[in-house]
């Protein structure tokens, strides 16, 4: 049996049902509201599992799921060299948003990572410890600061509103998702110029580490091609 995980609530969960539909695969939810049980049809051999959209990169990397749908952020972020276990089968077209780093409004010569750069070596000077950045991607934050040249900072971790974390003053950037910006506007913080850290949307992951029988292997071809997608054979 395939196993497809899928989160379990809000507008990803609708939306990718919506995507599988319009393709021919009906998924729905099963059983009571807090129930996390699932039912397929139109296709053979296919089981829907019911996830948070944090648990399905690791479920995919453990081989307990052999498809999986959540954002590329979340892939990119819990797992190391993360290509090495997911292969990506197709990217959704809805869930976008950019991974961005924010700073002050009142920073008004900060516009670029050069200028960030500058800022957090003078900081260092003045204040004797590195400029913290407040973010819960930690991965990707430091890969994209290590290939930009940036040196001089701190990531220190926000697993609440990463936007408060300037005015709480336990940071002084922040490195967050956003769809639309408004969240940091209204806490008087805007994105650096030039290229985010990531642009993330939904997309179908494949395990590449989860076992398959020859009747499995049938069953997701015949997925693939119900799909409209590459043969992931």
């Amino acid at each position: 049996m395939i196993k497809l995980g899928v989160p379990s609530k809000g507008r990803l969960m609708e939306k990718t049902f919506d995507w599988f539909g319009q393709r021919g695969v009906t998924l729905s939810r099963s059983g009571a509201e807090r129930e996390y049980a699932g039912q397929v049809e139109g296709v053979e051999g296919l089981e829907l599992v019911l996830l948070s959209a944090g648990e399905i990169p690791r479920e995919l990397a453990a081989g307990r799921i052999n498809l999986g749908v959540t954002g590329s952020d979340l892939v990119r972020e819990k797992l190391a060299n993360w290509d090495t276990h997911v292969s990506e089968l197709a990217l959704l077209g809805f869930g976008h948003a950019d991974l961005i780093i924010a700073v002050p409004d009142v920073w008004v010569d900060v516009e670029t990572l050069d200028d960030l750069d500058a800022v957090a070596a003078q900081f260092r000077a003045d204040h004797g410890h590195r400029l913290r950045i407040a973010t819960k991607y930690h991965r990707l934050v430091r890969e994209h600061l290590r290939d930009t040249g940036v040196a001089d900072y701190q990531l220190v971790d926000s697993q609440g509103a990463t936007e408060g974390t300037v005015k709480n003053e336990t940071a002084e950037a922040v490195a967050d998702i956003t769809s639309t910006g408004e969240t940091l506007r209204a806490n008087h913080l805007r994105g650096l110029s030039g290229e985010p850290v990531h642009r993330s949307q939904a997309t179908l992951f494949r395990s590449l580490s989860a076992p398959m029988t020859k009747a499995d292997r049938t069953n997701l071809a015949q997925l693939v091609d119900v799909l409209g997608l590459q043969d992931a054979r």
